[in-house]
């Protein structure tokens, strides 16, 4: 039988619930009808429960989902999602400033960067906390420092915290041969050929033509599978991203952010605005905040400056009152406070781990801000720190590594054992682009960051 990830009602029905609380509206009466049918949790770690529902609980499903979106926010006025209103609700919004200029070099070992914290995070993807420390401490990788191995470990180990299935074929360091594709780098892949197509000016709806033509249905997941389902329903952006859609406030849209710094080098605010048009197709408020952060913090990196100052950017358009501008600094005072990021990583997951899914962009976000400054911005540092710390673990130390990757400059100025397994090679599904050189890659973006 199959159960497709991500878009069945029953299924997205519970996440919806969490989310309801999470951005301030109260479900409880229609949590108890849902309950009162026998309808079921949200899955705790895949996209689909393993049995299909009665036809009755999957109408049930829908009608609440669509209740649920129309329960009033307390949030609302802190955490809005129209540009405008983001940028009244952000006292240090970024001055306008014109682009600066950035290099092929740089721009390769931001695509190298986050290319090589991707692949160190995919075997352990979904795994608990726990699980990815054991797994590095029995083989003598902790605190992390470079790939993670099945060499030496225990077979009973492997069992109780099993490797990611799919990942682990290509992503362990006896099987590294090249970048193998990732949802993390075909984003990014989509989004240059948006900017190739139609330029900074793109909409919203540009970009939901280009996911039609490019993306293929199967490599969206969460919040950009229900869009893309919401897209050939005929519901136009930026529906799309609240119709029935619980994932609003998850990754995704961080994860699609780097072009929109990269060619920005030095203007925030434009790499944040462009950003804030990609990230509405599938997100709003806080997702949304995420994508609008991973952008200026790349922005500023790629203008160059140190790693706080890049933070410091990113923060300047999230809305002050915001979930997600407190999560980012609560994670920067723990770096700051901390020697030992294990303590800081305990911390976020005592604050977080039991509230939100290990795909929300709130503490996902918060971890990667706390990597990058813990770190120093140091490439080796940033990147483990990010991985080490769970939740999304391929999508946070691509981030990291794009930031950390930026400000080392070039590709010579990574360490080797990062970039020598990538093999200049980059595997996608999207377009022409399988089997590309990151250098290729650069000057692409190179043009585009220098396009008037």
């Amino acid at each position: 039988m199959l159960r497709l990830t991500w878009v069945q009602p029953e299924d997205l029905l519970g996440h919806e619930l969490v989310q309801a609380r999470l951005d301030g509206r109260e479900p409880a009466r229609i949590e108890a009808r849902w309950r009162a049918a026998g309808g079921p949790a949200a899955p705790r770690r895949a996209g689909a429960s393993p049995q299909r529902a009665s036809r009755y609980l999957r109408l049930l499903a829908e009608d609440l989902l669509d209740e649920l979106a129309d329960l009033p926010s307390r949030l609302a006025e802190d955490e809005p999602t129209d540009l405008a209103g983001i940028m009244a609700a952000c006292p240090d919004w970024p001055a306008e400033a014109p682009r600066g200029r950035t290099t092929p070099q740089a721009l390769e070992a931001a695509w190298l960067g986050r290319a090589a914290g991707c692949l160190l995070g995919k075997p352990v993807e979904k795994l608990p906390l726990d699980g990815i420390r054991a797994l590095a401490k029995v083989t003598g990788n902790w605190p992390l420092s470079t790939w993670f191995t099945a060499r030496g470990v225990p077979g009973d180990l492997l069992a109780q915290y099993p490797w990611n299935r799919r990942s682990a074929p290509v992503s362990l360091a006896e099987n590294i041969d090249g970048m193998p594709e990732d949802d993390d780098l075909d984003y990014p892949l989509l989004g240059l050929l948006l900017l190739r197509r139609h330029g900074r000016g793109f909409s919203t709806a540009d970009v939901a033509a280009l996911w039609l033509d490019e993306l293929p249905p199967g490599r969206a997941f969460t919040a950009e599978r229900v869009a893309f389902r919401n897209l050939l329903c005929g519901i136009e952006p930026p529906h799309t991203a609240r119709h029935r859609n619980p994932f609003r406030e998850w990754i995704g849209a961080l994860i699609r952010a780097d072009v929109h710094g990269w060619t920005n080098p030095g203007a925030p605010a434009a790499a944040a605005e462009q950003a804030h048009r990609d990230a509405l197709l599938t997100h709003t408020a806080n997702g949304v905040y995420a994508a609008m952060f991973a952008a200026a913090t790349i922005a500023a990196a790629a203008g160059g400056g140190d790693v706080h100052a890049c933070l410091r950017a990113g923060r300047s358009v999230v809305p002050e009152r915001s979930r997600l501008a407190a999560a980012i600094d609560h994670a920067l005072r723990l770096a700051a406070r901390h020697e030992d990021f294990d303590d800081v990583v305990d911390e976020l997951h005592a604050a977080y781990g039991a509230t939100h899914h290990w795909v929300h962009a709130v503490p996902n976000t918060a971890l990667t801000a706390a990597a990058l400054s813990h770190a120093g911005g140091d490439f080796a540092g940033s990147v483990c720190r990010a991985v080490s710390g769970g939740w999304d673990t391929d999508s946070n130390g691509a981030t990291a590594g794009s930031v950390a990757g930026l400000l080392a400059g070039a590709p010579e100025a990574l360490p080797d054992r990062w970039r020598a397994p990538l093999k200049n090679r980059l595997a996608s599904t999207v377009a022409d682009f399988d089997g590309t050189g990151f250098d290729t890659l650069a000057r692409l973006t190179h043009l585009e960051a220098t396009r008037p």
